[in-house]
C-alpha cells in the first residue's frame, strides 16, 4: 500500500502537536498543585476549607469574566444553548469533585481519599469502553494499572490506612467529580470556548458552593490575618489571590483547553502529575521532602501515562495510513 505525502507529513506532525497540547496539561497540572500551599498556610489561620474553595471559585470567575464576555459576543444564544454543559462541569467538575473529597477525607486517610477521587482515569477508560463498545488498546490497560500503582507509591496508601464505607462513597463520587471536569471539559467548541466553560462552570460552582454554605452543609469560616508561606510571613490576601488567580483561573482554563486537544483520557493520566508537583513544593515551600517511595511512584505515573499516550498516538497513525 502506497502512502500518499500529505498523510506522511500529518503522521510525522503528531508527535510535535502531542507535545504542545501536553505542555497546557503540564501547566494545569502544576497550577493545581499550588492550591495546596496556597490553601493550607489559610487554613492553618484558621479558615474553614468550604471558604477557601469558595472563594476560589469565586474569585477565579470574576477574574475570566472579562475575556468569557469578549468570547461570547455574538453568539450568546448558541452558548447558553450548551446550559448542559456548563450546570454538569459546575455542580460536578468544580464544586463536587471537591465537596466529595472534604466529606470523604472526614471518614478516611487523606492519602486514601486522594487516591479514590485520582482514580477518575480508571473511570474515564471504563466510561469509554461501555459507551463506545471499543476495548481500549493492551497499552492503555496497560498505562493504566501501572499509573495507579505509581499514585499509590506517590501517597503510601499502604502506611497508616483509615476505612469508611460511606467515606468510600464519597471518594468514588470525588472521582465521578473529576473524570466529569475531563470529559466535560474536552467539549468545549467554538460556540462554547474553554475560557467560557471554565468561566461559567467556576460561577456555577461557586454558587453551589454557597447554598451548600448558607444552609449548614459546608463551613465556611474566614480569619483575616498573617500567613506564613515557604516561611515568609505575609497578609492572608496574598495565598488567597495565589490559589484564586494562579491555582483557579490558570489551572481551569488550561486545563479544559488540554482536554479538549488531547482528550479527557489523556488528559486524566497527565493529570495524575498534581500530586508530584505538590510533593516538590512542599518540598521547596516547607522543608517536607519527598520520599524514596514517592520519587519511584512519580516516575512510575510517568511511565504509565507514557504508554497511554503511545497508544493513542499509534490509533491516530493506524486511522491515518487507513
Amino acid at each position: 500500500m502506497t502512502v500518499s505525502q500529505p498523510v506522511l507529513d500529518e503522521r510525522a506532525s503528531l508527535p510535535t502537536r502531542a507535545g504542545g497540547r501536553l505542555t497546557l496539561a503540564l501547566i494545569s497540572a502544576a497550577a493545581f498543585s499550588l492550591a495546596g500551599p496556597f490553601g493550607q498556610s489559610l487554613m492553618a489561620i484558621g479558615w474553614s476549607p468550604g471558604a477557601v474553595v469558595l472563594l476560589r471559585l469565586t474569585l477565579a470567575t470574576l477574574a475570566l469574566l472579562p475575556l468569557a464576555l469578549r468570547a461570547v459576543a455574538g453568539r450568546w444564544r448558541r452558548t447558553l444553548a450548551a446550559w448542559p454543559l456548563l450546570l454538569a462541569y459546575g455542580a460536578l467538575g468544580a464544586a463536587g469533585c471537591q465537596l466529595f473529597y472534604f466529606m470523604a477525607v472526614q471518614r478516611l486517610s487523606v492519602s486514601v481519599a486522594l487516591m479514590l477521587e485520582y482514580s477518575s482515569p480508571v473511570l474515564i477508560v471504563l466510561g469509554a469502553w461501555l459507551v463506545t463498545r471499543r476495548r481500549p488498546g493492551p497499552m492503555t490497560l496497560v498505562g493504566t494499572v501501572i499509573a495507579m500503582l505509581g499514585l499509590a507509591l506517590v501517597l503510601n496508601v499502604f502506611g497508616g490506612v483509615r476505612l469508611d464505607a460511606l467515606g468510600i462513597v464519597f471518594g468514588l463520587l470525588a472521582a465521578v467529580g473529576s473524570a466529569t471536569y475531563f470529559v466535560v471539559g474536552s467539549r468545549s467548541s467554538a460556540d462554547l470556548p474553554p475560557i467560557v466553560l471554565a468561566t461559567g462552570g467556576l460561577g456555577i460552582g461557586a454558587l453551589i458552593l454557597l447554598v451548600f454554605g448558607l444552609i449548614g452543609v459546608l463551613p465556611l469560616a474566614v480569619v483575616p490575618g498573617q500567613v506564613v508561606l515557604g516561611g515568609v510571613s505575609m497578609g492572608w490576601w496574598v495565598p488567597l489571590l495565589g490559589i484564586a488567580l494562579i491555582s483557579g483561573s490558570v489551572s481551569y482554563a488550561t486545563g479544559i483547553a488540554a482536554s479538549t486537544r488531547l482528550g479527557p483520557r489523556v488528559a486524566s493520566f497527565v493529570g495524575l502529575l498534581e500530586l508530584l508537583f505538590a510533593c516538590l513544593l512542599a518540598w521547596l515551600l516547607v522543608g517536607e521532602r519527598p520520599g524514596l517511595g514517592q520519587l519511584v511512584g512519580g516516575a512510575v505515573i510517568l511511565l504509565g501515562i507514557t504508554l497511554v499516550k503511545w497508544d493513542e498516538l499509534r490509533a491516530s497513525s493506524r486511522e491515518l495510513l487507513g
